[in-house]
């Protein structure tokens, strides 16, 4: 994960944490608004049941008619009682007349009581309009959203300024590494150079078999270190890889290494199964799996490598009969390592894992205590070069 990532990952937990924690005080915002705007359409009923009935007040019997006032958004009438209406603009029935302000559903009404009927022998004047909280609710949200998009920027900017040492300290830091490599590798060529001509020259030995057999564990480890400085900024080129071959020829690698600790590895190897996929990526998929099969393994047992036909695909299988693992869970955890004893840094299966994902590759895993691991790999159609 890049800085970037990190930088917005860690400003979004902080805008969820800051933004459930305001929930509670925008609830009580949002009840206040919906009692505001109750006030303010209570008060707007009031004020057209006013000008109704200042304009019935104006009104002079000798008058041939009576021009009743109309509204765009309001609509009300005069009522005898609740079933009577004597003149009405108001098209849904009034469910009640009691005085004051009601709401119902999507509408609101102010009954106001008329005393002594004088109004047209009229008892009550309805005012009613429509009615929602849609407002408040819009308002609510635009202004929750606004503090999240506020918090956000401002919490990925205060950890951008405030990882800025953390950052400068980690460049030094990776910087270093990639130098370390860098020069680890000048020598292991070498050292892996000067044993092949010794070997040429004079009758191999186990001395220069268990030289030979380092130096290929430290090259595992050299690609694993060079592939998880490079994988951000190199684009690996995917191609058609013969995989029985790259299988065999990973395995004959190994075999050397193997022989240290009496393990024999058997084959079961489909012949001609080609993948579309990177070769250094695969290499690191298989080199991984061998590895950690002959570090785990017992000496004097066996490890099995199978590649088959599964369904319509392949299925490729690394067995081996060793310690077997405690919690396949955080196996591919960076830095994860069950046994401290047996070396490593915890890496391998970390970018086994980011190749798997990358190419939708299915991995199970069965492992027992004391009995062994199988690692299986399911490869999906779409690279795959029938």
């Amino acid at each position: 994960m890049n800085d970037n990532q990190y930088g917005l990952k860690n400003a979004y937990i902080f805008t969820v944490l800051v933004g459930t924690i305001l929930i509670a005080p925008l609830y009580f915002y949002t009840i206040h608004m919906k009692s505001i705007y109750d006030i303010e359409n209570e008060l707007n009923l009031k004020q057209k049941a006013y000008q109704i009935i200042s304009k019935i007040e104006q009104y002079d019997m000798e008058d041939e008619y009576f021009e009743y006032p109309r509204f765009e958004s309001y609509k009300s009438g005069l009522y005898l009682n609740q079933s009577t209406p004597i003149f009405t603009l108001i098209t849904k029935s009034i469910p009640n007349l009691s005085d004051g302000y009601h709401i119902e559903e999507d509408i609101s009404y102010l009954v106001i009581r008329i005393k002594n009927a004088k109004y047209f022998n009229a008892n009550y004047l309805v005012v009613q309009n429509d009615f929602s909280y849609i407002s408040v609710y819009r308002n609510s949200l635009f202004l929750l959203i606004s503090i999240f998009i506020l918090i956000f920027l401002l919490s990925f900017i205060f950890l951008d300024r405030f990882a800025k040492p953390f950052k400068a300290v980690n460049k030094k830091l990776d910087n270093f590494i990639k130098d370390s490599i860098h020069e680890i590798n000048t020598p292991l060529s070498i050292i892996n150079v000067n044993v092949d001509m010794y070997n040429r020259k004079f009758e191999a030995n186990k001395y220069t078999n268990r030289i030979k057999a380092a130096t290929k564990v430290l090259s595992n480890i050299y690609n694993d270190m060079d592939y998880l400085i490079k994988h951000d900024r190199v684009d690996y080129q995917i191609e058609k890889i013969n995989l029985s071959e790259a299988l065999e020829e990973r395995i004959d690698y190994f075999t050397e290494i193997a022989l240290l600790k009496d393990i024999n590895i058997n084959v079961d190897i489909k012949n001609d199964v080609k993948l579309i996929i990177n070769a250094k990526q695969l290499q690191i998929l298989i080199d991984n799996n061998i590895s950690n099969a002959i570090k785990y393994s017992y000496p004097n047992s066996t490890i099995n490598i199978n590649l088959k036909i599964k369904n319509s695909g392949y299925l490729l299988e690394f067995i081996d009969y060793g310690i077997g693992i405690k919690d396949t869970d955080k196996l591919f955890t960076r830095y994860y390592r069950e046994e401290s004893t047996t070396g490593g840094f915890g890496i391998g299966l970390n970018i086994v894992k980011s190749i798997l994902d990358q190419y939708n590759i299915t991995l199970n895993i069965k492992s027992e205590l004391k009995k062994g691991s199988t690692f299986s790999y399911i490869f999906p159609e779409e690279i795959l070069s029938l």
